[in-house]
């Protein structure tokens, strides 16, 4: 088989170019601005003054450091900022490979997520029915066995039908069958790899049904892009998408504590600035 005939063969099964997305939220949105590693009530209270004092709106937060890593007070009270400001809560579920004994995790960041057997898969599911039972309605997964087990027992009724399951960067997503794979496994959105063309952004977008979320600016231990002027492209062609703010320059502060405080709610604000220069370009495009 050649390539042409390669490319046919996936044509015929439905991986075909994709084009505009007319795909939006249910508000009628075809973007949303995402603030993630917001590591807990005070680095989501910061985010949410800058936010105000900047006149724009966030949409949801996500935390890296893990539903283990928070008490059920600090669980709460983001549950208690996001319902007062409309803002979506999504945590983290589990322990993962890159802080555990093993060492694959630190020479490949390509399982830094992963849940190491069966007991780490356990401990992801009592992390996942701790935050339900606390309000909890978005999780965000890294295992690709964790998220299939999550999405049956949403099937099944033991976890809410309204159960956000968002995908983890450190899950690679870098093609369309991966993505669509990731959706049936019960993924509700989908976080990509951050390394993108356009192109296979609308490729990914055209198999799949659920919101795409991607980093914008990307820390540096996931490649430290910049892309921002890539932006109107992404929403025309991945819509409904967030748009995801990491950092460049920027620590990994996982897991964050009171020791890291200052810095986390320091990088908490600054991208919610970067945020606003976003959103600036789309406003450009909008006006052109």
């Amino acid at each position: 088989m050649n390539l042409r005939e390669a490319r046919a063969l996936l044509a015929d099964r439905g991986f075909a170019p994709g084009d505009t997305s007319t795909r939006t939220f249910p508000d009628g949105s075809p973007y949303k601005v995402e603030i993630p590693s917001c590591e807990g009530p005070r680095v989501m209270t910061a985010v949410l003054e800058e936010a105000k004092s900047r006149g724009i709106t966030i949409d949801r937060v996500s935390q890296g450091s893990g539903v283990m890593m928070l008490t059920d007070g600090e669980i709460e009270e983001m549950l208690s900022l996001g319902a007062s400001s409309g803002v979506e809560v999504c945590l983290f579920l589990g322990p993962r490979g890159s802080w555990d004994i093993g060492g694959q995790a630190k020479v490949s960041a390509a399982v830094g997520g992963v849940a190491r057997g069966n007991e780490q898969v356990a401990a992801s599911l009592c992390d996942a029915f701790r935050a339900v039972e606390l309000g909890v309605r978005s999780l965000l997964v890294g295992d690709i066995g964790v998220l299939e087990i999550m999405g049956r027992l949403k099937v099944e009724g033991e976890l809410p039908a309204d159960l956000v399951l968002k995908t983890s960067v450190l899950m690679p997503l870098p093609n369309a069958p991966t993505a669509q794979l990731y959706e049936r496994l019960g993924a509700t959105s989908l976080n990509v790899s951050t390394d993108l063309p356009v192109p296979v952004l609308a490729e990914i977008r055209s198999v799949t049904t659920v919101p795409i979320d991607m980093y914008i600016e990307v820390p540096d231990d996931q490649g430290g892009h910049v892309r921002f002027y890539d932006v109107p492209e992404v929403v025309r062609v991945a819509a409904p998408v967030y748009l995801k703010m990491g950092l460049r320059n920027a620590p990994n502060i996982y897991p964050v504590g009171a020791h890291l405080a200052g810095t986390a709610e320091a990088l908490g604000r600054e991208r919610v600035r970067r945020a606003e220069l976003i959103l600036r370009l789309l406003a450009e495009q909008d006006e052109a």
